[in-house]
């Protein structure tokens, strides 16, 4: 057993980053060197208990048990069509409007984020919508690819969010006061990304041609056939705030009543079905993976001292609590170029939360922030995940194309993200005047 625990701890993160450069699993090399890390501390009897201790807590959490659930219903929507009805619903109010597809896309986003929960599955299913409609009419393809990947970011900042859900229960946060905080930061995100298409299309006005305007009966048509998103969004939404439903049940209802849907609308078959299982099950597997990771990892971090050592160094340091946040921004929009979303924050939450709550930050309000910084690394070169993702699905566009087409979406982040931190009462005044903070 090594006799400087804090040594340990730093050869152990060390350890860690290097398992993850050789491209092992991040789940995996969090758990590894925790485990190591522990047995170097405390002996490897003790340690070797972790494998059994943490993995049994996190099966039998109720509260993770949500994330599936929330996956689950997000696929099931996708198989009874709802997305496609979105965007559609979208489309008919907007479309008219110069760049209106691309307003489409963006709310058709946000629409199917609220469903799935999920940034990169809102990106790939709406890459299979709204690139196609958009291309045919014309639109430019930077214009188009980029609305798509930055508007699947919109899929982790509007409620029901599985980060958002994570980050709660890893924090012991209140995932209601949470979704809650994250109403208003949605909604600006929406609008300022309709803000950037607006000056990109007055700027450039081949890049978006104007479609023909919708006739107010079939603006109707189409929206007595949207019933099944709204009754979805009403039931899972409306009975969270509402107090009739946990969390918990309101992801199990979701599920269940888009289940439903889909056979209703006969476009549930035996096929589709067990890919969506199947998509669940591969993807709960993954987070799963990195939460039971993250466990270890972040007992062994306790047990070095290396978070309360990070924090004491960076209060000595006496630097203003703002210019620290700053350095946590940039931190991690380069992190969230890098790493998925989910590996990125349970990655720092061990020494990154204790130190906001130290500087006396909020921590409802840093789980949005965190959140909408990291989501911005999503689209940031040169290694934006949703870019990635846009490219595997549509090989034809080039990422120079693509990353292109982002650059505006990820001034609107900025703008964003500055107004959100200059201004803290625009995330946190609705958990509090509902009674959740």
């Amino acid at each position: 057993m090594f006799s400087d625990p804090f040594v340990t701890g730093l050869l152990g993160l060390a350890a860690m980053f290097a398992l993850i450069v050789l491209q092992v699993p991040v789940g995996i090399a969090m758990g590894l060197t925790g485990v190591v890390g522990c047995g170097l501390i405390i002996g490897f009897g003790p340690a070797l208990t972790l494998l059994a201790t943490e993995p049994s807590s996190a099966m039998s959490s109720e509260g993770y048990a949500v994330i599936a659930m929330f996956l689950l219903m997000g696929n099931f929507a996708h198989v009874g069509g709802l997305s496609r009805e979105l965007y559609k619903l979208a489309y008919v109010y907007l479309g008219h409007l110069r760049g209106g597809l691309v307003f489409a896309t963006v709310g058709a986003c946000a629409g199917f984020g609220a469903i799935c929960g999920s940034s990169v599955a809102t990106a790939a299913t709406m890459a299979r919508i709204a690139l196609p409609e958009m291309l045919e009419r014309g639109y430019a393809k930077s214009l188009a690819a980029g609305s798509i990947a930055a508007g699947g970011t919109l899929g982790m900042i509007v409620p029901p969010s599985v980060v958002m859900i994570l980050y709660g229960i890893l924090t012991e946060n209140s995932i209601i006061a949470l979704f809650l905080a994250a109403i208003v930061p949605g909604v600006i995100a929406v609008v300022f990304y309709f803000i950037a298409v607006f000056i990109v299309v007055r700027r450039n006005p081949e890049a978006a041609p104007v479609g023909e305007k919708a006739p107010w009966a079939e603006r109707r048509r189409v929206t007595i056939q949207s019933w099944a998103v709204v009754l979805l969004a009403v039931m899972v939404s409306g009975g969270i705030y509402s107090g009739i439903f946990t969390v918990s049940e309101a992801a199990s209802v979701g599920a269940s009543v888009a289940l439903l849907l889909a056979i209703f609308r006969r476009r549930l078959t035996v096929k589709n079905f067990l890919a969506a299982l199947g998509d669940t099950a591969a993807n709960t597997g993954m987070i799963f993976v990195m939460i039971i990771g993250a466990s270890v990892f972040s007992y062994f971090a306790t047990l070095s001292g290396l978070p309360a050592a990070t924090v004491s160094w960076i209060q000595g340091l006496g630097l203003p609590p703002f210019l620290v946040l700053m350095l946590l921004m940039l931190f991690y929009l380069i992190l969230g170029a890098i790493f998925d979303t989910i590996a990125a924050m349970v990655l720092t939450l061990p020494f990154v939360y204790p130190l906001i709550l130290g500087l006396g930050y909020d921590p409802v309000w840093w789980g949005v922030i965190n959140i909408v910084v990291i989501e911005l690394g999503m689209i940031t070169p040169p290694i934006g995940i949703n870019v990635f993702v846009l490219h595997g699905m549509a090989k034809d566009l080039p990422l120079s194309t693509i990353f292109r087409g982002v650059v505006p979406f990820i001034f609107a982040d900025v703008a964003r993200l500055v107004v959100l931190i200059t201004f803290p009462a625009l995330s946190l005044w609705l958990p509090g005047a509902m009674g959740w903070l």
